[in-house]
């Protein structure tokens, strides 16, 4: 696997860290992405056993107080061994009661245009066990590799 420049980005934190993108067709996770909606995730690089960890900053929230970066951890099943594995990944929101995770999978389009394309599953804490019917919403989300 052949490796590109180095490069300095700044994550969403504002941490500056190296980066090295794989010259090739396969998706490789890490790096700053956004969806349609101004949200963005830095993801850090993948261990050897696919585990990574990253950063979330939601542009909406159902919430009144302030949004907060919040920390994220994930999987990417077969790191390595195919060109768009499957990932996984959950959000601990800082900033609210609730928690959401993303499955999804990586795809380069002939240009090499990354994107990642998700379902997301968010649970919101609430007072009762009768309650929770209104504790969970779920949706779909396209991510664009920024940097």
């Amino acid at each position: 696997m052949k490796l590109g420049k180095q490069k300095s980005i700044k994550d969403i934190t504002g941490r500056a860290g190296e980066v090295w993108r794989h010259h090739s067709p396969q998706c490789d996770l890490q790096g700053l992405w956004r969806n349609d909606l101004g949200s963005n995730m830095t993801l850090l690089a993948l261990n050897t056993a696919g585990t990574f960890l990253g950063f979330y900053l939601t542009a909406v929230t159902a919430t009144n107080k302030q949004i907060l970066v919040s920390p994220l951890q994930g999987a990417q099943q077969h790191p390595g061994a195919k060109r768009h594995p499957p990932f996984a990944f959950t959000v601990q929101w800082q900033f609210s009661d609730s928690t959401t995770t993303l499955v999804g999978q990586c795809f380069v389009d002939c240009s090499g245009k990354e994107t990642l394309e998700t379902t997301w599953l968010l649970w919101e804490e609430v007072t009762s066990h009768r309650d929770t019917w209104k504790a969970t919403g779920v949706g779909t989300s396209i991510l664009i590799y920024i940097k």
